[in-house]
């Protein structure tokens, strides 16, 4: 039962930091935050994602080559290039190592206004660091798991911050409902997100980007605009004018 408790608040921990750091500051400036507070959420995204931590800059700069690009081969992460979602996270995973080890040219453009933390996240994206995370979920499982069945979600729990990428990126370019004709293959796959914390409203997403609410109807409830109306309350974040719009990109 501890696995199953364990691997539960992980999936909303590691999805909460993609979300509110990585996609809606890091890639899109919907909020802006202080750097004593931008290192708190560096430092929290990391103990959250552990072996699947990704770099917040180069997280933004590929989110922003998706809406530049979507549907197109120069689209990191889309389902109409991948034989299968495998082969697309495998596509997305070399992309982002290409970008993290700065190895790949990436336009001025994509990269204006992305939270840097160079040590920090040079330790983050090692190979040391990646190997000490799997052996500590390695050991729980090991300590806690009831039955051989619970080793299923260890994979997973490994590479989670991909698998929610993942999840977003293939099936809500293939499956779900549109609330807005776009020029993509976008939608929003679930009409009520509990389960991705908002970032299933793709389709609402695509049309406006920099949004800090990403549901459109009264039913579309993302969990995590309260959140950040509370965060701008407490003083943590401030909700201005994006730096980055949809149409910069």
């Amino acid at each position: 039962m501890l696995v199953i408790i364990f691997f539960i608040i992980l999936w909303y921990l590691s999805l909460f930091s993609q979300s509110f750091f990585q996609h809606r500051y890091a890639a899109h400036g919907a909020f802006k935050m202080n750097k004593g507070w931008e290192k708190f959420f560096f430092i929290l995204t990391y103990i959250t994602q552990g072996s699947s931590y990704m770099s917040p800059r180069a997280y933004g700069i590929m989110h922003r080559l998706h809406h530049a690009y979507t549907d197109t081969e120069k689209d990191p992460h889309s389902p109409s290039f991948s034989k299968n979602i495998f082969s697309m996270m495998w596509r997305t995973r070399n992309i982002y190592c290409g970008i993290v080890n700065r190895k790949e040219e990436i336009e001025p453009r994509f990269t204006k206004n992305l939270p840097e933390w160079t040590k920090f996240d040079r330790w983050a994206n090692s190979g040391i660091s990646r190997l000490i995370w799997v052996a500590l979920y390695v050991s729980f499982f090991v300590m806690f798991a009831i039955s051989p069945w619970f080793f299923l979600l260890l994979p997973i729990v490994v590479a989670m911050g991909a698998f929610h990428g993942a999840i977003i990126n293939w099936f809500a370019h293939k499956y779900g409902y549109k609330n807005y004709i776009l020029k993509n293959t976008s939608r929003n796959l679930l009409s009520v997100d509990i389960l991705m914390l908002g970032e299933s409203y793709h389709n609402n997403h695509h049309k406006n980007p920099s949004a800090i609410n990403f549901g459109k109807h009264w039913y579309e409830i993302d969990p995590l605009y309260p959140v950040i109306r509370l965060f701008a309350w407490l003083g943590i974040i401030k909700v201005a004018k994006p730096v980055l719009v949809a149409a910069e990109i």
